[in-house]
């Protein structure tokens, strides 16, 4: 309080230590200490018009000529601007210099913070945090940090603040180490790749939400202030709040356009309300968690899988990728108000009945979690292979088992998982002509699929090796039939290149093209890198050798039940 004492009482207000940290001009320091001087004495706020004239004189209008060094200050974050809300009706022409006398003047909580010498704070030895919302008080600690720089971009107090978002930012990431919750932020910054300025705009927009309710969101020249030094940094940052951004194109933020008081076409930002709804949901999402592994521990019929890998990490040919991202689409804003316009779809929920068809090892099943991952679902995997050997006797009744099983999961379930039926051959082939029991079984039993697959409701993918009997009545029912082929060669190329450690050491003539030249499904290819790396492991140098690569190819295709295999070539 030394600084602010002298700073109030000196003669010579350029003489204080207050004002050579300030760094601002003569007028700007008078203007500052009149404030604080009402501060103090309780006057929260002055009329523009009143302070001006009281400090510079009212003799010729001569108070006029500081009116530059108060817009300074307002722009610098030191003085805050209030307008009332009888007034309110011209903001737009608060950008005019008159305009300010119209104003109250008080000091910013910058303002104070720096008198206060808030620039540093100690945070301790890092703890983990205690629940979601702890952290996001931290983030939103930190986009107020932003929002104070976005005011201060000049002088010594610019420092001190970049500085002082460089610590919290640190303890922030020492914190997360720590720390075991479920962080739905962090899932989504990873889930759609955001970069950190990206990052800072949705925790504004979050942080408005929190804070301001059911107010209007924040123009786009405020939030492109939080990420950028200058004004050619806004016009380069300006294209991360446009058509064709992630923020905008994958719906995380949505904005409404607006005429401004000059005529001028605005944008106000809000979180769209999916995604806010995401957010708001998430501390409950662990113990949702917790209580589908309870329903599907409960029951002895479905394997729980959580996904790992989405869409975007499957090598696979173009146009496969090209069907699976369409029906993904299907959650697009966009998409579904055509939809629910032309009387299409009315649901939000992605509705699909799928078959994925194809030999064993092209990737079918995990293109099914990766869809899943995508959808932000988890699985309920049904292996059909096990029917008849599991319920001799009883597989009529149990198909049926398996989809009210499913609907009772899915019932208590905010989010219903996708049902994946694998190597469902013996539920989709031909129904048998024959009088024996066992073939009245087997078509009894398809009857029942048959009627269960048209009530369906939800996400349901099955995979099978052999679409050439499929029954018609059954591909009638499937919305999407995709074949999964093995890969080409520039397909088994990067496969090699994915599944082969960047990290480990390989002999001179080890080549990946020569490799890729054996027709090889995804999963051949990465039992091969196993049992090459397990050769490698036990040698004494550790080297991976070209001809051990080679060694485990020849028995992998040996052993292959695919007889219609074509040798590659050295």
């Amino acid at each position: 309080m030394l600084e602010l004492k002298e700073f109030l009482s000196h003669k010579n207000i350029e003489k204080t230590k207050l004002y050579q940290r300030l760094d601002c001009s003569k007028n700007e320091a008078l203007i500052l200490r009149e404030l604080c001087k009402n501060y103090i004495a309780a006057n929260a706020s002055l009329n523009a018009s009143a302070l001006l004239s009281g400090i510079f004189g009212g003799e010729d209008y001569a108070y006029l000529d500081a009116l530059g060094d108060l817009k300074r200050l307002i722009e610098r974050g030191f003085v805050m601007q209030n307008v009332s809300f009888f007034k309110s009706m011209d903001a737009g022409k608060q950008n005019s210099s008159l305009a300010l006398l119209q104003s109250e003047l008080s000091l910013s909580g910058v303002f104070l913070d720096l008198l206060e010498h808030k620039e540093r704070q100690d945070f301790g030895k890092a703890r983990a945090y205690g629940d979601y919302l702890e952290y996001l008080r931290d983030e939103f600690a930190r986009i107020e940090l932003y929002q104070k720089l976005s005011l201060v971009r000049l002088g010594a107090y610019n420092g001190a603040l970049k500085e002082q978002i460089k610590t919290h930012e640190k303890h922030i990431r020492a914190r997360l180490a720590l720390s075991k919750f479920y962080n739905v932020v962090g899932e989504i910054f990873k889930e759609y790749r955001l970069n950190s300025k990206e990052q800072i705009l949705f925790l504004a927009l979050l942080r408005a939400e929190y804070t301001r309710g059911d107010e209007e969101g924040f123009e786009q020249d405020f939030l492109l202030s939080l990420i950028s030094e200058n004004d050619l940094e806004k016009r380069q940052n300006k294209k991360l709040l446009e058509e064709g951004s992630p923020l905008i194109d994958l719906a995380l933020v949505e904005y409404d356009e607006y005429l401004g008081s000059f005529g001028e076409l605005s944008k106000s930002f809000f979180i769209s309300d999916e995604l806010l709804q995401r957010v708001v949901d998430s501390p409950k999402k662990q113990s949702a968690k917790i209580k589908l592994e309870s329903l599907v521990k409960d029951q002895d019929i479905f394997e729980l899988i959580e996904p790992s890998t989405d869409i975007n990490d499957i090598i696979m040919p173009q146009s496969t990728k090209e069907l699976l991202h369409n029906i993904l689409k299907q959650q697009d804003k966009k998409v579904l108000e055509r939809l629910s316009a032309w009387g299409i779809k009315s649901s939000k929920n992605i509705e699909a009945k799928i078959i994925f068809y194809g030999p064993a090892g092209t990737g079918k099943t995990m293109s099914a979690l990766s869809m899943a991952k995508s959808m932000k679902k988890a699985v309920l995997s049904f292996d059909c292979s096990k029917i008849l050997s599991k319920w001799v006797g009883e597989s009529e009744q149990n198909v049926r088992k398996i989809f009210d099983t499913y609907k009772k999961i899915s019932q208590s379930c905010k989010q219903a998982p996708i049902l994946l039926l694998n190597e469902a051959d013996q539920f989709l082939s031909t129904r048998i002509e024959g009088g024996s029991g066992s073939d009245k079984m087997h078509n009894q039993m398809q009857n029942i699929f048959l009627e269960q697959i048209e009530r369906f409701s939800g996400v349901l993918i099955a995979t099978t090796n052999f679409l050439e009997s499929l029954d018609s009545a059954f591909s009638r029912r499937f919305d999407v039939k995709i074949e999964f082929k093995k890969p080409d060669f520039e397909d088994r190329l990067k496969i090699w290149g994915k599944f082969l450690p960047q990290n480990a050491k390989f002999e001179a003539d080890f080549d990946a093209k020569t490799l890729a030249r054996y027709e090889l499904s995804g999963a051949q290819i990465l039992m091969i890198v196993k049992n090459t790396a397990l050769k490698a492991a036990v040698s004494e140098d550790g080297v991976w050798k070209m001809r051990d690569a080679l060694e485990s190819i020849e028995k992998e295709l040996q052993s292959s039940f695919d007889k219609s295999r074509t040798l590659g070539f050295y």
